[in-house]
């Protein structure tokens, strides 16, 4: 299927993790369907992906970037706009389960907010005129913790809780401009920060095998590229009318009848 993608010009946070990783093949699939990914990015890992593109005919860019500073997300949206003139779609990937509960500090669980929740209020904000002239739209990366919860996370819980309100908010706000805002929410994705996570605990093989048996669908844990491909669909104009949607990609783990637990 043509997502009519090429040429698109798809700013995109948090695209330079590890090869493997959710945002890192958001970028790939990007890529492939002949879109320009611009990234935003505080690991400069995000140089390397864009010189590997570049280096077979694909144009991209890469903004080395602390999204937890205002100043930098708007240089890198003047950054972005002053090389392309227009923005498409936003795809605001960010995030980090970072342990911030009840224990921590007012500063970490602030920190903890602005990395996961007001990053994207940020990148949105600044790239907003464009997308009004492009009549683009918003996908936003989220996660069951913002529903469900999960203990000794407030922070990236408040955020993901948050982020998924930004996006019904900004679907009611940005109705009349004719721009979309819609949230992918993903539970358990086998990533390397999964896999690292596993490798951390005594008894990581029995963990990961209790939760595999919980997702109903095939009994496996959902992959980045299918992640991805619900992402690229829902920005593309195949989507064309759904708006302040939150779009679980899961194999039915938050969701279905826990009578279809294997035990």
């Amino acid at each position: 299927m043509d997502l009519n993608l090429k040429g698109k010009v798809v700013v995109i946070s948090g695209a330079a993790g590890i090869k493997g990783s959710i945002g890192e093949t958001i970028l790939q699939h990007l890529a492939e369907e002949g879109a320009v990914p611009a990234i935003i990015d505080r690991n400069a890992r995000g140089f390397e992906y864009v010189k590997e593109l570049q280096e077979k005919g694909i144009d991209a860019t890469f903004c080395q970037t602390d999204v937890t500073n205002p100043d930098e997300i708007e240089k890198a949206i003047k950054t972005i706009t002053d090389k392309y003139g227009k923005i498409d779609a936003v795809i605001n990937n960010v995030g980090v389960n970072d342990g911030v509960g009840l224990d921590a500090s007012y500063d970490e669980f602030m920190n903890s907010l602005k990395l996961n929740m007001v990053s994207y209020f940020l990148v949105v904000k600044h790239a907003l005129p464009f997308l009004k002239a492009s009549k683009g739209n918003i996908l936003n990366i989220g996660s069951k913790v913002g529903l469900t919860g999960q203990g000794g996370t407030s922070g990236y819980a408040a955020s993901k809780g948050g982020v998924l309100g930004l996006t019904r908010e900004w679907a009611v706000d940005l109705i009349k401009f004719g721009i979309r805002s819609n949230a992918i929410i993903i539970a358990e994705s086998w990533t390397p920060a999964y896999d690292a996570w596993i490798k951390t605990l005594e008894n990581g093989e029995e963990k990961l095998k209790s939760i595999v048996k919980k997702i109903p669908l095939e009994n496996r844990m959902t992959t980045p590229d299918e992640i991805a491909d619900t992402c690229l669909f829902t920005i593309s104009e195949k989507s064309s009318h759904t708006t302040g949607q939150f779009i679980t990609v899961d194999g039915g783990y938050v969701h279905l009848d826990r009578s279809l637990l294997t035990e």
